[in-house]
């Protein structure tokens, strides 16, 4: 009850509700105190306080129309104008997802914003959610009246952390975001596009399965060969050297693909059995192109930086 009026604070900052779908500032103390009272009822709705380092509320973070049998759940949040641009909009939410999906079991969450409120929209954006498509009319008829909404999802499963993107590159090869649309309750759809989305024209796709836990495979490189690599289904650990050094990544939202464009070493781990690799590749398979042994792979390397040097020590020239 000592939140209420630090609640009762942002509800009457219209920085913060203008976008918002209710009308914060006809609410009293007395509202606020239903609310905290209400919450501890944790069947259909979920709230929770975010705070500070020192107890002090800066904003709720919620699981609204819990629907344990569907799987699936409604987010919002909300942080007090002192605590935006801190970081506590992103912890809340990653803890709440936590929750959602490790303790409650979930297989979806869901949320919308208005597509005026530019600060959400662009929140959301950066940290890579998909926006959702075929809303279920259910979902649709509480937001009655009110248009111009952009919906979001979060599958189970998915990189909500960023922990991918967090390294944009790894091993000199880019992280890219498969395109992807999500169905709220019904899963999602990712697609990608020769030259528009992978730099390379694609003529062979190829993908390894029925693999079982721990078994580790690759262990080779490619000297011309363009590879786009991503994990449709379950979760692969890939370890990855460009001859400067070996850097580790693991895949399990199949949104996230790997890019490689040059000669890497690559050996994959499968940390889950039935995982599946799947792989978009710019050439035919020439059993030439593959180097098998670890040995001839540090020495191509070697010999292709000499090169390059030269190169460039004759065009400074």
């Amino acid at each position: 009850m000592r939140d209420v009026p630090r609640i009762l604070e942002w509800m009457h900052d219209k920085s913060v509700t203008k976008d918002l779908k209710t009308n914060f500032s006809v609410f009293t103390m007395e509202d606020v105190e239903r609310f905290i009272l209400q919450s501890r009822d944790t069947h259909l709705n979920l709230h929770k306080a975010i705070v500070s380092d020192l107890d002090e509320y800066m904003g709720t973070v919620s699981l609204k129309e819990i629907n344990q049998k569907g799987g699936s759940a409604e987010f919002a949040i909300t942080v007090r104008s002192d605590a935006m641009t801190k970081g506590y909009s992103w912890f809340g939410m990653t803890e709440m997802l936590d929750l959602a999906f490790s303790e409650l079991g979930l297989s979806s969450v869901y949320w919308c914003v208005s597509r005026k409120n530019e600060r959400a929209v662009h929140f959301y954006d950066k940290h890579h959610f998909h926006e959702a498509v075929d809303i279920p009319q259910n979902i649709l008829k509480r937001y009655e009246g009110l248009d111009n909404l952009k919906w979001y999802s979060v599958l189970a499963g998915d990189d909500y952390h960023s922990e991918v993107y967090n390294h944009k590159t790894i091993a000199g090869c880019k992280i890219v975001s498969i395109k992807t649309i999500p169905t709220v309750g019904a899963g999602e759809l990712s697609f990608f596009e020769a030259e528009t989305d992978i730099p390379f024209q694609i003529k062979r796709i190829y993908y390894i399965s029925k693999v079982p836990e721990g078994i580790r495979r690759g262990f080779h490189a490619h000297k011309e060969l363009k590879q786009m690599l991503f994990c449709p289904y379950g979760k692969i650990h890939l370890v990855l050297d460009n001859g400067n050094g070996r850097e580790e990544i693991t895949l399990s939202d199949p949104s996230v693909g790997i890019v490689i464009e040059q000669p890497v070493w690559r050996e994959m781990l499968w940390m889950e059995k039935d995982s599946v690799l799947c792989v978009a590749a710019s050439e035919h398979y020439k059993a030439e192109d593959y180097i098998r042994d670890r040995t001839q792979f540090d020495i191509y390397i070697k010999k292709a930086k000499t090169e390059n040097e030269g190169v460039e020590a004759d065009a400074a020239i």
